[in-house]
């Protein structure tokens, strides 16, 4: 498998965690966003959204971060990301796509360079956007998390839900986003941390980082 992805972008690391947890082996080739090589001819004729992650596999060009991650549920059945009971995978996807339904359209990098150079709006402003729809959507999910008494994960492993709330926080704290009255959030993220898994997938480990090139 080839994954073209971003080392930032929230659903390039979704990919990169679901990789990583069910095992399966990837090539990580860089797609620069803030040079807009997803805009490229050559990558939009495979992927006409012109948007990352571009999953090669099984002969075939994939896009749209959360049917890759189906996709590779169903084509891998090992180490599988939603759990047996239906009532407890009703609650992984209630959780997940809170989040990535509500959050990656407004808070995504297109939406978010629109709002300066379609609206004059600073950088101060768009901060103050990104962190009141992080609100929105991440307060009600921490109240349900609550509701559930989560421990380290959502259930007993990390799956669907933690792929995707994981990139979530990541860019979250990029935002100074207040995690203090966060406790359930706060402590799935460092339990996920924790884990090589993770360590691999996260951004600070990516080949196309920048930083990570500089050492």
């Amino acid at each position: 498998m080839k994954l073209h992805g971003y080392f930032r972008s929230s659903t390039s690391y979704r990919l990169r965690i679901a990789l990583e947890l069910k095992g399966l082996a990837y090539e990580n080739i860089g797609v620069n966003l803030l040079h807009s090589q997803q805009k490229d001819e050559a990558f939009t004729s495979r992927n006409p959204f012109a948007s990352v992650p571009l999953l090669e596999a099984d002969g075939r060009d994939r896009a749209q971060s959360m049917a890759m991650i189906e996709w590779l549920d169903e084509a891998y059945s090992q180490k599988p990301l939603l759990p047996v009971d239906v009532e407890d995978r009703y609650t992984a996807r209630e959780l997940t796509y809170a989040i990535a339904t509500e959050l990656h359209a407004p808070l995504n990098l297109p939406v978010l360079k629109y709002l300066k150079s379609e609206y004059g709006q600073s950088q101060q402003e768009v901060d103050k956007w990104y962190c009141h729809w992080l609100a929105r959507t991440l307060e009600p999910v921490e109240r349900r998390l609550a509701q559930l008494k989560t421990g380290d994960f959502l259930f007993d492993a990390p799956g669907l839900f933690e792929v995707v709330l994981l990139p979530q926080i990541y860019n979250a704290r990029r935002f100074a986003y207040d995690f203090s009255a966060a406790p359930h959030m706060v402590r799935i993220e460092a339990a996920c941390l924790a884990l090589p898994e993770f360590q691999r997938a996260h951004p600070d480990n990516q080949s196309d980082n920048p930083e990570r090139q500089q050492t």
